[in-house]
């Protein structure tokens, strides 16, 4: 047996043992650890206690992996995002809800590129909004063979890009 077939047979194996250990649903709560030692406090306007993370629409759109590496993703990608606002603990904060609708990893353009897109809405106390982020994908040369390692990272810089835009549509 080839060197290639192993390799495959191992991601594909890693990949099943991810998809088999399952999210329950897919739902998750992130909770903020202590603030470190000489960290600022939050800046004023809100305080995040918890974030949510819900992508059961996402799971019945696209299914496992996507969804299982979105849960993965956002919630830590959320928290860094709105770090300023982070008060885990505070009785006065509130809880950061985030629902991803879908994941659309687009095929490569004649450019070699792509345009990929996150969709969801996010709520925090009264404010709601919908939003729509994306990321620029450009292939490496080993995308090709490791073409899920590839898209997990697609989905990883999507997470980031649509925390990094809601945090700066609720900026102060």
């Amino acid at each position: 047996m080839s060197r290639d077939v192993l390799t495959r047979r191992v991601a594909l194996l890693s990949i099943g043992a991810l998809a088999a250990a399952g999210l329950g649903g897919c739902n998750t709560t992130q909770t903020a650890g202590a603030p470190a030692e000489g960290a600022s406090p939050p800046v004023a306007g809100y305080r995040i206690s918890s974030i949510t993370v819900d992508t059961a629409p996402l799971l019945a759109q696209s299914g496992n992996p996507t969804a299982s590496w979105v849960q993965d993703a956002l919630p830590g990608a959320l928290a860094k995002a709105f770090a300023a606002h982070m008060a885990p603990g505070d009785p006065s904060g509130q809880t950061l809800s985030v629902t991803i609708d879908s994941v659309i990893l687009q095929s490569l353009g004649p450019s070699g590129g792509a345009t990929d897109w996150m969709i969801g809405d996010a709520t925090l106390g009264s404010r709601h909004t919908h939003l729509r982020g994306t990321s620029t994908y450009t292939p490496t040369t080993g995308d090709q063979a490791l073409f899920v390692q590839a898209d997990h990272g697609r989905v990883v810089a999507l997470s980031q890009s649509f925390a990094y835009w809601l945090a700066k549509r609720w900026r102060h």
